[in-house]
């Protein structure tokens, strides 16, 4: 397929339109608009007017006045109608707009003439996508919502919406697996909307659905506010057990609904800081306090290494000794944690973190590198300078540099006059 310039050339040629262009893509056609006036000012000879009732084709340019168009008789091919549809004068395109209504390989262009800038075209465009049957719509999707961005997009979204909500479900379920992201969100807000998904399907998608946060919020809200008597498994199961931290945390704050409040202890020291916080909600919710509970994972916390990132959130200075002596704990988790733990109490020491930043983890240096930011310009300069060295590990390249930065702004900062 060819770029929005080279197609607009290859319609104006005569080449059919789905060796010319990418005809599923929404992308294509807001392109090959753009294109077509390009082609107007680099190459106004090839784009053509018709006169269909006399049979004769005439070529014009820019600076010519625009011929007559009748149209009423013979119907123009349709790689020239397409470049008719996206004519830069106005009037071309509006009588380009009755044929094309009677070709369905051209309605994506009467989608993007919907929200044409010149009235008239808008207008009768808009006149003509109403009579479109609504079962053939949901295949104009992608365009549709690409073309709601413009100022005048709203119309034809807004038709779309309303067929999509009135019509059959299965116009709405076949467009959950698009391939186009807006269309998939499109979608699932209407298929929540009208109830077409039950709760354990929402709840399945949400932990599925890894590569968007949207779906997966609105469907793990969905899910959960259907979820009802003697189906909890159905819906939290999905929801505790999936990647997303959105997720584990929407299914955790559901155990106090499903008066489950005891099952959150496991999530204490989950590896994400809003799951943790969630399950120290629910288990205050249902009168646990989260807090010896978090000590006494921390005593052995090799089968819980986030147990020391959940101290340090909800813990008392008095756990301080406790997060410093799993700062070099054997598991490179734990070390992580624990640094993390000990930022969160605001009880960093940078002399004792230090020497952390040689660790052979580069997880606990990024964690280290965190911690020790603050206190950048304690850190001596010349001490930072040699672990720059192309010698040393990446991670503790990135991380001296990072301080050196900080060291550096810090310390200009203390120079700079005052008053």
């Amino acid at each position: 397929m060819s770029s929005d310039y080279e197609a607009a050339e290859l319609l104006a040629r005569g080449i059919p339109l789905r060796e010319a262009l990418d005809t599923s893509s929404a992308e294509a056609w807001t392109a090959l608009d753009l294109g077509v006036r390009i082609l107007a000012w680099t190459t106004p000879g090839l784009l053509p007017s018709h006169d269909w009732a006399g049979g004769r084709r005439q070529r014009w340019s820019r600076d010519a006045p625009p011929p007559a168009v009748n149209w009423s008789s013979t119907p123009p091919d349709e790689p020239l109608l397409a470049v008719a549809m996206c004519h830069p004068d106005g009037r071309i395109r509006e009588a380009a707009l009755e044929w094309a209504a009677r070709s369905p390989a051209l309605r994506p262009l009467l989608a993007v003439r919907c929200a044409d800038w010149a009235g008239p075209v808008r207008d009768r465009a808009r006149a003509l996508f109403s009579e479109i049957p609504g079962r053939q719509l949901p295949p104009l999707t992608a365009l549709v919502l690409l073309l709601s961005r413009r100022d005048q997009g709203e119309f034809a979204r807004e038709r779309l919406d309303r067929v999509l909500r009135e019509g059959p479900a299965e116009d709405v379920v076949a467009l959950l697996t698009s391939e186009d992201r807006a269309t998939r969100r499109f979608a699932y807000r209407i298929a929540v909307d009208r109830g077409l998904l039950a709760p354990a399907a929402l709840a399945r998608t949400a932990a599925a659905a890894s590569d968007d946060v949207r779906i997966q919020t609105l469907c793990a809200e969905a899910a959960i506010a259907g979820m009802r008597d003697g189906a909890y498994d159905e819906v939290l199961g999905p929801l505790l057990s999936a990647r997303s931290p959105q997720v584990r945390s929407a299914g955790v704050t559901a155990l106090r609904r499903a008066g489950r409040q005891g099952e959150a202890a496991v999530f204490l020291a989950d590896r994400s800081g809003v799951v943790r916080a969630c399950a120290r909600y629910v288990l205050r919710q249902g009168g646990i306090d989260p807090l010896p509970l978090y000590r006494s994972m921390c005593a052995d916390p090799a089968a819980r290494p986030a147990a020391p990132a959940g101290l340090g959130e909800c813990g008392t200075k008095e756990d301080a000794p406790a997060l410093w002596s799993l700062v070099t704990h054997p598991a490179p988790a734990v070390r992580v944690h624990a640094v993390t733990g000990l930022r969160a109490l605001d009880a960093v020491r940078y002399e004792q973190l230090r020497p952390l930043l040689d660790d052979p983890s580069p997880a606990v240096v990024r964690a280290v590198t965190r911690a020790l930011l603050p206190d950048a310009d304690r850190i001596p300069h010349k001490w930072l300078l040699v672990r720059t060295g192309a010698d040393r590990p990446r991670a503790l390249r990135v991380a001296a540099e990072r301080l050196l930065q900080a060291h550096l702004r810090a310390t200009v900062r203390q120079r700079r006059p005052t008053g």
